[in-house]
């Protein structure tokens, strides 16, 4: 019997494009599929039809070659070269087709017994100083999550047991029923829609394959690490089910803001007060850093208020590679409040040598001041 030409069974011409193909076989799809036509042989063969002339015509190359050659044996298409899929093969090859038919699923795959599925990512919240995230710390983790059950290593089942195939939907998870002309699918109620039925199950994890513990552990916080990071630990998720694998743990770090010290991108920055004449006359300063330690610096004569002072390699590490931030000091003045009488008369005479007047050739504002107040 001649094979009928895949246009005519689409019902799209041949110049039609590749969404038309597309739309044309879902609307025959939907129309004979086999949970809208059960036990009908007819229905299905149309179906297993569609099916091999979509699995053509989607294909360019095999559409090319199809257009030139037909249905002979120098093309290779359809009973050429075999139509091998079965209804399960179909649904897979094309989900993408019946992604949204009947409830977002094309045909429940038929199970025989639990299927292992990854464990769920945990995320969690960790708070550290700003001195932790530059020297690097260890926190203590302490959190609820799955863990597999040794008991039935994972199985749900008592051990000596194990799951059977549901009888009621013979491991479809669904039954179909019919509603004068209307069939529709409904959840197993015998299993649950797992299509598995756990008729011993573990004592200790009551057949869930899993159980929730309280559980602590230590760990490393690395330095140079950042606000809002996340720290990912592989395996200390939850656990999977059934003998899948654990999820992850995720931490966000948080950092508690510093008094004295802020970061600026890598570098760490902080403020020194200095006296009028050191900043007039210069000078060499020790400065503490966050860790504790301590650092030389010169200050210039003439040393303006808020300049920089940089100290190259002493700021935060960087993650990705060995270099790090440079500590920047920015130069305050210690403006005193209250000064004895004789500090008061040596600084008055001093305005009157230098004067009043600001020499505006930096942009400055002329005669900021005319006289000391007090």
């Amino acid at each position: 019997m001649a094979k009928r030409d895949y246009y005519e069974i689409l019902g799209v011409p041949k110049g039609a494009t590749q969404e038309e193909i597309k739309k044309a076989y879902r609307k025959l799809a939907l129309k004979y599929h086999p949970d809208r036509n059960p036990d009908n042989k007819e229905a299905e063969e149309k179906f297993k039809e569609a099916a091999e002339a979509y699995e053509v015509l989607s294909n360019q190359q095999k559409r090319s070659q199809y257009d030139q050659f037909g249905h002979t044996p120098m093309g290779g298409m359809g009973g050429q070269a075999g139509f091998n899929m079965n209804m399960d093969d179909i649904f897979d090859h094309f989900g993408d087709i019946f992604g949204d038919i009947f409830g977002g699923q094309g045909r429940r795959r038929r199970t025989t017994g639990p299927e292992p599925k990854r464990g769920h990512d945990l995320y969690k919240e960790i708070t550290i100083s700003l001195k932790d995230a530059f020297t690097g710390t260890k926190k203590d983790i302490s959190y609820y999550h799955f863990v597999s059950c040794k008991a039935c290593n994972a199985k749900g089942a008592k051990k000596g047991t194990k799951a059977q195939q549901c009888n009621k939907c013979q491991g479809m998870g669904q039954v179909q029923m019919r509603q004068g002309f209307f069939m529709y699918s409904q959840t197993c109620g015998a299993c649950a829609g797992q299509g598995f039925i756990i008729s011993s199950p573990c004592p200790e994890c009551k057949g869930q394959s899993r159980k929730q513990v309280y559980d602590k552990f230590s760990v490393t916080v690395p330095k140079g690490i950042f606000d809002g990071a996340e720290l990912r630990i592989p395996g200390k998720g939850d656990a999977g089910i059934f003998g899948g694998p654990s999820g992850s743990l995720f931490l966000r770090i948080k950092i508690q803001p510093d008094k004295k010290f802020k970061r600026i991108d890598d570098n760490l920055v902080t403020s020194v007060m200095l006296t009028y004449p050191q900043l007039v006359f210069g000078c060499q300063i020790e400065v503490e850093s966050i860790d504790g330690t301590k650092h030389s610096v010169k200050v210039p004569k003439g040393c303006p208020i808020g300049k920089e002072l940089i100290i190259a390699g002493k700021g935060f590490e960087k993650l990705r590679n060995n270099t790090r931030g440079n500590f920047v000091i920015i130069t305050k003045c210690h403006i005193p409040k209250k000064i004895d009488p004789e500090a008061k008369k040596l600084l008055q005479e001093y305005s009157k040598i230098v004067g009043t007047d600001i020499e505006n050739t930096e942009g400055g504002i002329t005669g900021f001041f005319k006289r000391f107040l007090g």
